[in-house]
């Protein structure tokens, strides 16, 4: 004869607990891949960002609030966050445009637009310091053609530098990530398109709507998640720009373009060697990017509504 259970209630409850263990064990790697590379990190960086930290001397001692009143005080902090807030807003206005414009040229499926996307993506495979390096040697003066052609069409002086100026040098590097993060934001442009459904063009069509109309009213609106997702990997990117710079002008010529990120670098590493200071800056940079990215997040929570 066969028993039964007396207590389904706490049968089930204890089946519950059970699974709930069982997922807190799935789960349990990658929580302490969490505290480890995030939390672990947050904490010693506001640690350091409160005390006397030198690059070489280590913890002096608890020194709140002086390194963010240094900080703060920099005669270079000012002009390193208009830097940064200017190349920001340009990257990310062309980034933008010009993936979305080159989504929509290749998403039909052919052969010659196969043929470009594979070119246009071409460049994604390439480093961030790799293809610095490759337009820094376009923009010498002693081996690249950039500064030859300029200088044919008298836009520059014979042996002057693209680098030179810092306005030039600005233009110089926006053409490097242009030309490195174009193929990627094309890449998410084009899986946002493609979630579109074609019923709708087709019904917008017999209804004679122009390609402008149909653009206007279907496929923007319909891309605002894929948009403002791309906003936030290119703000927070443009933000955090280092490697170009450092690459391409160190922060020169006479800190024209010295971005917040090379400032920190400066602190730790090169001017001050002081750690604390550098972990200051860097608590402030998080803060306002958890700023402006929830406010980006709360944006396109909105748009999806």
């Amino acid at each position: 004869m066969t028993s039964v259970s007396k207590h389904p209630a706490k049968t089930r409850s204890r089946e519950r607990a059970d699974a709930t263990r069982r997922g807190l064990l799935y789960a349990l790697p990658d929580w302490v891949m969490i505290v480890a590379l995030f939390f672990v990190p947050i904490v010693l960086l506001i640690v350091m960002a409160c005390s006397r930290w030198s690059l070489m001397g280590g913890n002096r001692g608890w020194n709140f609030p002086d390194n963010f009143i240094e900080v703060f005080n920099h005669p270079l902090l000012g002009q390193s966050i208009v830097f940064t807030l200017e190349y920001t807003v340009i990257v990310t206005i062309f980034l933008l445009v010009l993936g979305l414009g080159l989504a929509l040229m290749v998403q039909e499926s052919s052969r010659w637009n196969n043929v470009l996307r594979t070119c246009f993506l071409l460049p994604s495979a390439t480093g961030l310091a790799s293809a610095s390096l490759l337009f820094y040697a376009l923009y010498s003066p002693q081996v690249g053609p950039v500064t030859k052609i300029l200088s044919f069409f008298g836009l520059m002086d014979e042996g002057g530098s693209v680098l030179a100026t810092g306005q030039s040098a600005l233009w110089a590097t926006i053409i490097v990530i242009v030309w490195r993060f174009s193929g990627y934001y094309m890449l998410l442009m084009m899986i946002g398109l493609q979630s579109i459904p074609g019923d709708l063009y087709e019904a917008a069509r017999m209804d004679g709507a122009g390609t402008w109309r149909i653009f206007r009213s279907i496929t923007l609106p319909l891309m605002k998640p894929t948009i403002v997702m791309c906003l936030v990997y290119c703000v927070t990117g443009s933000i955090l720009a280092f490697d170009q710079f450092f690459i391409l002008t160190k922060g020169g010529p006479n800190n024209a373009t010295m971005t917040v990120v090379q400032l920190i670098y400066n602190f730790a590493f090169d001017s001050k060697k002081d750690l604390g200071m550098a972990a200051a800056l860097s608590l402030v940079v998080l803060v306002a990017l958890m700023i402006i990215n929830s406010i980006q997040m709360r944006g396109m929570r909105d748009n999806t509504k």
